[in-house]
């Protein structure tokens, strides 16, 4: 197992109650307006960033009741937090062994 795929499966065991899961499938989207948002107004994208962290941060205290996926994997947590909403949007499953 490669390291994206050691932080994505400690991502996903981070994220099992389904209202911190929705959070973070909300964050997720402010994350993609925030780059949008950035040719707009760097202001909306500050406030988009921080409310990510507000949510992500607050599912985990109140919800799941452990420490974020960043805590363990910093800098890759996103890409496994982008990879895993996409899967569950789209419904796209990588096969087994397939690489990435």
């Amino acid at each position: 197992m490669n390291y994206f795929d050691e932080a994505k499966a400690h991502f996903i065991a981070s994220h099992q109650h389904p209202i911190n899961q929705v959070l973070h499938h909300i964050t997720n989207l402010l994350a993609i307006a925030a780059v949008f948002l950035l040719f707009y107004d760097w202001r909306l994208t500050l406030v988009c960033l921080v409310l990510t962290q507000v949510l992500a941060i607050g599912g985990h205290a109140f919800f799941e009741k452990n420490e974020p996926a960043f805590r363990k994997y910093p800098g890759i947590t996103i890409l496994a937090s982008m990879s895993w909403s996409f899967e569950n949007w789209f419904g796209f499953r990588p096969r087994k062994g397939a690489r990435g």
